[in-house]
């Protein structure tokens, strides 16, 4: 199997690289590093690749969830291909669904980690390997989209930044959302997340009970809230107790789903692993088993 590391320049503080050299230099693995150029181009590199390489391959994304997210939409209809993750960006949501980036640190265990078949939800044309989400949480990964680079305000200080900037300007959304044909909402609501991993916004337990093995989403819509009432639930979203706590039943819709449909007026923005989309009208689906995912085994 041939092993490409995927690498985004600008995470781990420029070292990255260096690291996975000098861990992967005495190793007999057929392995080597793209460092991509620009945003999209790791697609381009890939997408290049399996159509001329028929032979089995893995790409790991190393960076964050950007990059993750640009590898697993790549890959995706290449059946020689599968995808792991070397985590060296400021988020790193989808590994948390793992137990955390640590467990993927080490390249050589990559390498000969194991694969599982894994969900994707597909939204239009895009796919995301964590979540979709939308409302306060668009807003959010809006805000942090012009944050993330700030020398002061950016890394693991854009995504609270941006909640407290949300906590003012995006209260309030409207939408018309089912869920596997069932109305959830025709008028304002809070925030909506359909997710296949854990964890948005670095610290955000928002799916406690979510599988990526399991063919569904876990879709989570917060009804629209006071800022007083949002003072008391943001504890209990980020620790994932919102699902189990009897005082927030009247404000949390929670389904297990396979098909989302959303309807918005125009301007409407979506969040796919972090990625802002602006997008007013889509259909969002689990499509089970879509890629091969190596995990290390637990030390």
């Amino acid at each position: 199997m041939k092993h490409i590391f995927v690498l985004n320049p600008n995470a781990g503080h420029g070292t990255a690289q260096k690291e996975l050299e000098d861990k992967l230099s005495c190793t007999s693995f057929d392995w080597k590093i793209y460092t991509t150029v620009a945003a999209g181009d790791s697609v381009r590199f890939i997408r290049e690749w399996c159509e001329t390489h028929p032979e089995p391959v893995r790409f790991y994304a190393c960076g964050g969830d950007g990059t993750i997210h640009e590898v697993a939409n790549a890959i995706y209809g290449y059946p020689q291909a599968s995808i792991s993750c070397y985590p060296v960006g400021s988020g790193n949501d989808f590994v948390k669904y793992y137990g955390g980036k640590e467990r993927f640190s080490d390249p050589v265990a990559l390498c000969s980690a194991p694969e599982e078949s894994i969900d994707l939800i597909r939204v239009n044309d895009y796919y995301a390997i964590n979540a979709c989400h939308f409302g306060l949480d668009s807003c959010v990964a809006s805000m942090m989209d012009r944050l993330r680079h700030k020398k002061i305000l950016g890394g693991k200080r854009a995504y609270p930044i941006s909640v407290l900037y949300a906590f003012f300007k995006g209260m309030r959304h409207k939408a018309t959302i089912t869920a596997d044909d069932e109305l959830l909402c025709n008028s304002d609501f809070l925030l909506c997340t359909a997710a296949n991993g854990t964890y948005v916004g670095g610290s955000y337990r928002c799916a406690p009970r979510s599988s990526n093995t399991d063919g569904y989403m876990e879709l989570c819509l917060v009804r629209r809230i006071s800022r007083l009432r949002f003072l008391s639930v943001i504890n209990k979203y980020k620790a994932g107790s919102h699902l189990d706590d009897p005082s927030l039943e009247k404000f949390i819709i929670y389904r297990r789903c396979k098909t989302m449909k959303v309807t918005a007026p125009k301007g409407f923005f979506i969040s796919l692993d972090g990625e802002v989309k602006q997008i007013s009208e889509f259909t969002a689906e689990i499509v089970p088993s879509a890629i091969r995912f190596a995990v290390p085994e637990k030390k």
